[in-house]
């Protein structure tokens, strides 16, 4: 494989890929956890960035533009990464994630702590040690924050990779499902990020996923590196216009890692139109906001941040108050020592 690593071209795709992220966790906050019958009754066809209606429980109030747990998880533990030059300190991390969960039930947030995370950080406070505390956490948790590892660190060496991504997930996922689904989004973004296509950014996500898999403390369930081959060959010989169908009824979109890393990348894999696949996962039903900002981390990786639209930029980044472009270079700094 042949790309170009150039450093202004690795900002520009990392800087996307952290976009693509909070802007795909954006899309599907209104629709989170919603039925399709619901999300259509309440918004229509999602062609864009909405406030949260009437049936949204988890983000209820929420003006359109807002980030979730997805995105402000990955930029916790991007700022852990830059704290600790590169590595995670577990005790830290799990301290960071509760200390967040307090601060957004002080707001009065239901957007909270995840199932897996959730029962990971009860553990780390009744004395479980951080190595133990993640062994059945097998949720899309740790998949839905590794962007930040797959910029700050090169999946060359895919098993040196893997080993950054266990260090970031062992706290909370520390399965063969959990794992896996962790190192298929986190490799994807990494390659994307050294200039990959779509076409490379997939299968390095394969491989990733099946070495994974042999990391952390193994849970019965599908193979997340099958799963996801089969899917991207089904959605390649399914008409687009019956995609959501499949994914619904086939794939699945719960926060089983199984189900939604599966449907994010198999959609990667099928995608013509980065803005296009997001606004047709916020419509899905389920959990939208996670398998959006996946899929966006790593299309904005393959693409950079001039894939997505000017407008939903400005928008995210105003009502959110960020400015990821200063914490893309520093994750870089990273990678490059």
């Amino acid at each position: 494989m042949t790309v170009p690593r150039s450093a202004d071209g690795r900002l520009d795709r990392a800087h996307g890929a952290l976009l693509g992220l909070a802007l795909g966790d954006a899309l599907g906050m209104p629709t989170q956890s919603m039925s399709p019958g619901e999300i259509a009754d309440d918004y229509g066809a999602i062609t864009g960035l909405l406030d949260a209606g009437p049936r949204q429980r988890i983000a209820h109030g929420m003006p359109a533009g807002s980030i979730t747990d997805d995105t402000e998880q990955a930029l916790l533990l991007a700022q852990l990464l830059i704290d600790g030059d590169g590595h995670i300190d577990e005790r830290a991390f799990a301290a960071a994630l509760i200390e967040w969960e307090r601060a957004m039930e002080a707001k009065g947030s239901l957007d909270l702590l995840g199932p897996s995370t959730k029962r990971a950080v009860e553990r780390i406070l009744d004395g479980v040690p951080a190595s133990e505390s993640g062994r059945f956490g097998t949720t899309n948790g740790a998949a839905m924050r590794v962007a930040p590892i797959g910029v700050a660190a090169s999946a060359d060496d895919i098993e040196l990779f893997i080993d950054a991504v266990v260090e970031a997930s062992a706290v909370t996922h520390n399965t063969s499902l959990g794992i896996a689904g962790a190192s298929a989004i986190g490799a994807a973004v990494s390659v994307g990020v050294d200039g990959g296509t779509i076409q490379d950014v997939v299968a390095t996500a394969i491989s990733a996923a099946r070495l994974g898999e042999r990391r952390g403390h193994w849970m019965a369930g599908g193979s997340i590196a099958s799963r996801i081959e089969w899917a991207r060959d089904l959605l390649r010989v399914t008409p687009v216009t019956e995609h959501s169908h499949v994914l619904r009824d086939l794939v699945g979109t719960s926060v089983a890692s199984q189900e939604s890393v599966v449907a994010a990348v198999a959609l990667v894999a099928v995608s013509t139109d980065a803005w296009q696949t997001l606004c047709l996962i916020a419509g899905l039903g389920g959990d939208t906001d996670t398998i959006a900002a996946m899929a966006g981390a790593v299309l904005g990786a393959c693409h950079g941040a001039s894939i997505w639209p000017t407008h939903a930029v400005d928008q995210m980044q105003a009502v959110n108050a960020l400015d990821l472009e200063p914490i893309a270079r520093q994750l870089l700094t990273l990678r490059a020592s």
